[in-house]
């Protein structure tokens, strides 16, 4: 059974009018503390450099004000029940709010994409693939929670890119140790020239390196991830160094914990939200006004010690930024008969890019046990907006984990030589030995 999600022409033509090319509002709010979209970060700033740790374009912004457990209940509409809770739990961490900078761009062509796509993508497989899309936003205006995930999904992130990131498991002591890891990724979706045709139900190729610690160094994995994933399961294979060996994983989805995450992270957490959507029941809540992570480049500046940024409770508060934004609100419940640690998430995703940038994490019980964020910025030579840094935090056992950590590292390649044939079990294999 298919799921109509296509709008008429006049629908369609509002993209570009009142409505932001990818589907957010144009305009500021009536208070004024929202701006109106001017088309974000299109163009790098005169003193950034290719290679380079992406200078700050807002570093003369002050904080309007800072949020903590001692004034929460003034700002107490515009947090997530996360964040309330990481700052009752934690009275020295603080959010520092600063003006909003509607920042998000994307190139021309995936805003020509998205608009093609409100009168043309629609779900398909009970909402488990989409179809009619090769390229940008697949639902700018959408109707249910279901749309609104995928165009998380399917968002514009480049063409392709390398990067060498840390992780991290920060234990209720403060210790943890670093795991560095060279990424590579290959999009498919939304690569220029890409009809829905040449997709073949691949969305893009995914592969890691762990290079160290030593005892680590050499594991290594590739995804090949498909849109579907209900008709056709991701595949996945890991190298252990210990084994000498190329193994297919039979599930790498859902609630599977990923390795070197201390059991912080399932295997969905990635990017905020990764995968099919068949366990949930999805509900679209709306649009609030939000206090959420936003053009978090002071986290991001290269040269930062890592152990600046990784404090016992929390990533250091000094080093982030949160602006007040309009984001889509969306509920996911689990379906009977599925289990997972997360019975229930509230996803909060910007108007301007998609990106998910906060959820809260409720348990079987239906208590809040997690939060999530995603920190922000706009990689304005591609252009694109995403985030630099992810976090997920144990709100019951004290622990938190950090993915994206990158100070002391090459800058991400959006130009690298990449091919899909470099994501296979047989390449995974030549490198391993």
């Amino acid at each position: 059974m298919q799921a109509q999600a296509k709008v008429d022409g006049a629908q369609a033509a509002r993209l570009g009018q009142d409505l932001t090319p990818l589907g957010g509002e144009l305009a500021g709010n009536a208070a004024g503390t929202i701006p109106r979209w001017e088309g974000g970060l299109a163009q790098p700033p005169a003193n950034y450099q290719p290679g380079m740790h992406h200078p700050d374009p807002y570093a003369g912004d002050a904080p309007l004000y800072k949020v903590n457990s001692q004034n929460l209940s003034q700002y107490q509409a515009q947090l997530t029940p996360g964040f309330k809770a990481l700052l009752e739990k934690n009275p020295e961490y603080y959010l520092q709010v600063f003006p909003t900078r509607r920042s998000a761009a994307a190139p021309q062509r995936i805003y020509d994409a998205t608009r093609f796509n409100a009168q043309n993508a629609e779900l398909i497989s009970g909402g488990n693939g989409v179809d009619g899309t090769a390229a940008g936003i697949p639902f700018p205006m959408p109707q249910t929670g279901q749309e609104a995930i995928w165009n998380h999904i399917m968002r514009y992130r480049g063409e392709q890119f390398s990067s060498v990131t840390n992780v991290a498991a920060v234990l209720a002591s403060g210790d943890y140790n670093l795991i560095k890891q060279e990424r590579e990724v290959y999009f498919l979706y939304g690569r220029d020239g890409v009809t829905p045709k040449d997709l073949d139900n691949t969305l893009f190729y995914y592969k890691y390196r762990v290079v160290a610690p030593s005892k680590l160094a050499g594991n290594a994995l590739v995804v090949q991830e498909t849109i579907d994933q209900v008709l056709a399961i991701r595949k996945a294979w890991r190298f252990s160094r210990g084994e000498r060996r190329v193994r297919r994983l039979p599930m790498l989805a859902y609630d599977s914990l990923q390795p070197d995450t201390n059991g912080l992270a399932t295997a969905d957490v990635v990017d905020s939200y990764n995968g099919a959507p068949d366990r949930y029941e999805w509900k679209l809540i709306g649009k609030q006004e939000m206090l959420v992570p936003y053009n978090s480049y002071a986290v991001h500046q290269k040269g930062i010690p890592y152990e600046n940024i990784l404090k016992r409770d929390s990533v250091n508060p000094e080093l982030l930024r949160y602006e007040l934004h309009r984001v889509w609100v969306v509920e996911a419940d689990l379906r009977k008969g599925h289990s997972h640690p997360y019975h229930k998430r509230r996803f909060y995703l910007d108007e301007d890019s998609w990106q998910i940038l906060a959820v809260d994490l409720y348990d079987k019980s239906g208590e809040l046990s997690g939060l999530q964020e995603s920190h922000p910025i706009s990689y304005y030579e591609v252009p694109m907006f995403g985030s630099t840094l992810e976090t997920i935090y144990d709100l019951k056992g004290g622990r938190y984990f950090v993915d994206g950590l990158d100070n002391n590292e090459p800058m991400y390649n959006f130009n690298a030589d990449l091919h899909p044939r470099d994501f296979t079990a047989q390449a995974l294999r030549r490198e391993g030995n």
